[in-house]
Parts: C-alpha cells; structure tokens; sequence
C-alpha cells in the first residue's frame, strides 16, 4: 500500500487549534423523536443489566445525554477494547506521515526479539494482518511480567497463513502499539496526543503501559463519554474536524470496512466482518466495542453517532435495543417540536441511577468489632464496621494498607477505596443492613464497569464475608472467607 498523498497535513493538525465543543439541539430539531428516545432509555434502565452513560448525536448535535449516578459526564471510562480503534488511527496516522506501511512485515521492527529460525508463515505476517486480526495464531499469544510482550508474541506458533482467518487476538493490536513506537519514537498515547487528542478536545486521556513501557495498544485507555463519540463523529466526517483533516479519509474508509470475515449469523453483530480494528455492524453501521458494554457506534446512513459505557454481560442485547428502539426514532428529516416528550425525556436522563443497596433499619446492636482474616487471595486482613447514625462506615486492611470508605444509606458517597484485584481509585458505596446480621455495601468503581457487592454476616465472634463482581473475565464471586474477632 503507498503512503497516503496528504502532504504536511499532521503539521496542520497541530497548529489549528480546532475546538472540539459538540453543539446540543433538540431530538426534534435533528430528526428524531423524543418519544422514542425515552422509550430506548426506559428499556435500557430496566432490562439492560447495568448502564453507566449514553449519548446520541445527530447530524453533529448531541440530541441526548445522560449518567447513571454515580457515573458523571465529567469522570473518564475504562474502554478496554474500544482502545483498539484509537491504537488503529495511530497506525493511519503514522502510515500518513510515512513512518510505516501496512504491507511491511511485523520481523522488520523487532529483529532482537526474532526466533532463531522464523518459521516461513511468521515471516510472511504483515501490519496488516495484525490490523484485521487475521496473524495466522490459532491461539492468542499469553503476556507475562517476565518476558518482553514482543517476543511473546513472535515465539508464538503460527500455523495458518496470515491473512486467511480472524482471531480476534489483543496481543495483536499490542504489536500495533509497540511498532508505531518503534517507528516514531514514541508512545501511541503521546503520538496521538497532538495529532488526535488535543485538536479534538478530549483532556487528560489516560492509556496502561506494558512492563517495557509500550502502550498496551488493545486495551487500557480512559477517556470521557463525550470523547468517545467525538472520536466517532471524527470518523462519520471521514477524518475532519471543523471542517479540517486529522486522519486521512482513505484511512477512515479501510479501517471501517470489511477487511477479513467473521462468521454468518444475520442475527449477530460479531458476524458482520472486521476492519482495521473496528467491528462491522448491522444496519450499515460499524463499532469499536469494548469488553463489559464499551460502545463507539457509527451510522452513516443516519448521519449519527451513539457513545454508551455500561457493564453488561450480554453486549449483544445492548446492541439490539439499539437497533429495536433508536434505529426507528431517527428520520431523515427534522420533525414537529413535541416539548411535553422532550421534556419527559429529559426528567428521565437527569434521574437516572445505579440503584443503590436496599436495607433496612440498623439493628439494635452494631457489631463494632475488627475481624482478621488468614491469609487470602483477596489479601483482605481485617474488616470492620463504624456505625454513625444510619450511615456506616467499610473499614479494612489491605496488603497491609488501611482503607475506609463512607456507604450512603439508600444513596452513594463518594470517595477512594481499593478491593482486591482493583487498584485504589475512585469509588461510590452504599451500604445497609438486610438483616439484623447482615451488612451489604456496593462499591461502584465509576470510572470503570465494575461494582463490586460485600455481604459481611454476623455470627458472634465470626464474620462470613461474600464478594462478587457484576462482571468479570472469569469467576465473578471470590472465595468465601472466614473472620474471627480480634
């Protein structure tokens, strides 16, 4: 493939200056119906499991928005794999400028790191088969603190002949990162600083970093609801941003298309074919996703945008209420003002919420004792409660760290906590009593999906302390792990 012909355009980028405020319209204005948008909102509240935001744009307008407290517009959102599309325009980006082509072979940018004798099919293995997902692994290869991922990578197996099947192989798209690094010297993160980041508006992006200091490129970054679906409007302009470029137009158009098949289910919008790490969709649409309910939904031939976070099981089923409830709300053209629905849509964004824990009253007498525990996986050492009034206070010892977090009684309270395998970072608990001997608290890590329940049950000088995830990559519930009072 020839370095795309966009001479000085990322100098260009850089010196604009673009803002990046997306305009707000009523739904009506833009062709929707507000009616069927609360209907979407409705159902999402009540059957999709866990929601944390939503946002639709039309035409350019944001037409609705909204947060499932204590999720907020203002806090960033792990994206996971919706990180592979970001890693994907810094692959373009740098094609542009030619640093790289998606034809050069993946051994050319890590000769230290090479097998002895490459096998004939890792030789043949391009760039571009790490964007589409189609390396020729049958197995994706395991990344480990002791080993450097490159090499992992390159010692792993490759039976097949890249290029003639998908497997959707996040060890890939670390590739991805790891040669723009080599080919730019610098981290994707920086790389896209200047050139996508600032011009878009999207402030204080955060991205994880492998042990060798690469970002991790299929996963990891953090950005706001509102950066997301700035990034897809991005790329419904086909690369421009006010009306100036940032990513080639050609780009936008191979890394959106079907570049390698999937599977063959109509009914599934994992089937629909794979690009340069985007997701084909039904309805002409196509995705970056992420695991637990990430979304980065682009319609081109409504001319719309939709940005949901959520931590879901079933990331189908978000994807079907989509189609079922926002595809027939969007119109080609502008329709009546319908104020009584826009503003019934409205009360219902602006009230939306996690629940909270239910409860009842506290009971006569509080335990108030510290409960240690032997050792664990959870690396929880002790564990009590401190009553004040109705609220109470999660007190415990972790890998030798003392933490404590405030529960709101039937609301959240904000503040920082961390429970094993979360790394302290901001949360919101709510706790209450379900019995008079037991005492549940969720602990609502809101910058990702994760919500973490305690059931702490009573039994003299005994605590049963039960934990469980709404989601997770394995097992959601832990050990169940004894205390004794100290």
């Amino acid at each position: 493939m020839k370095t795309l012909p966009l001479a000085a355009f990322l100098v260009s980028c850089v010196t604009f200056g673009l803002a990046a405020e997306l305009p707000r319209s009523s739904p009506e204005a833009q062709g929707v119906s507000s009616s069927a948008l609360l209907a979407f909102v409705e159902a999402a509240d009540k059957h999709i499991d866990v929601m944390n935001s939503f946002m639709l744009v039309r035409h350019g307008h944001v037409v609705a928005e909204g947060w499932w407290s204590p999720y907020s517009a203002d806090a960033p959102h792990s994206l996971y794999s919706l990180s592979k599309s970001f890693t994907s325009t810094a692959v373009g980006l740098a094609v542009a400028e030619g640093k790289l082509s998606v034809d050069d072979e993946v051994l050319k940018f890590f000769p230290e790191d090479a097998p002895a004798e490459p096998s004939k099919n890792l030789k043949s293995m391009r760039v571009s088969d790490l964007l589409r997902m189609s390396t020729g692994h049958q197995a994706e290869p395991k990344r480990t603190p002791e080993e450097r991922w490159t090499k992992t990578f390159l010692a792993q197996p490759v039976p097949d002949k890249p290029g003639t099947h998908f497997l959707y192989n996040t060890s890939a798209t670390y590739m991805l990162s790891a040669i723009v690094q080599k080919a730019t010297g610098t981290t994707v993160l920086d790389y896209l600083r200047p050139r996508l980041f600032e011009p878009l508006g999207i402030d204080h992006p955060t991205w994880e970093m492998s042990p060798q200091g690469v970002t991790t490129g299929g996963y990891g970054l953090s950005i706001r609801t509102e950066d997301i679906a700035r990034f897809g409007q991005l790329y419904l302009q086909r690369g421009t941003w006010n009306g100036k470029p940032l990513v080639p137009a050609a780009w936008v158009e191979q890394a959106t298309a079907r570049q390698t098949a999937n599977g063959s289910d109509p009914k599934s919008d994992w089937d629909q074919g794979y690009g340069y790490q985007f997701w084909r969709c039904r309805h002409g649409a196509y995705r970056g996703d992420g695991a637990f309910g990430q979304y980065c939904i682009v319609l081109p031939e409504q001319d719309a945008v939709i940005a949901i976070t959520s931590g879901v099981k079933d990331m189908q089923a978000v994807l079907d209420l989509v189609w079922d409830k926002l595809l027939p709300a969007m119109r080609p053209e502008s329709l009546a003002p319908d104020d009584g629905s826009r503003k019934k849509l409205e009360r219902k964004l602006a009230s939306l919420a996690v629940p909270p824990q239910d409860g009842s009253s506290p009971p006569a007498n509080v335990p108030g004792k510290k409960y240690v525990f032997a050792a664990n996986e959870q690396k929880l050492e002790a564990i009590a409660l401190e009553s004040q009034g109705d609220v109470v206070a999660l007190v415990a010892r972790i890998a030798g760290v003392d933490r404590r977090i405030v529960c709101g009684s039937h609301s959240w309270r904000k503040g920082r906590f961390a429970y094993s395998p979360l790394p302290e970072q901001p949360v919101a608990a709510s706790g209450a009593w379900t019995g008079d001997d037991t005492f549940k608290a969720k602990l609502c890590f809101y910058e990702t999906p994760f919500i973490v329940t305690l059931g702490l049950k009573f039994a003299g000088d005994q605590l049963l302390l039960d934990t469980q995830s709404n989601v997770g990559f394995g097992s959601t519930k832990q050990k169940q792990l004894a205390g004794k009072a100290e």
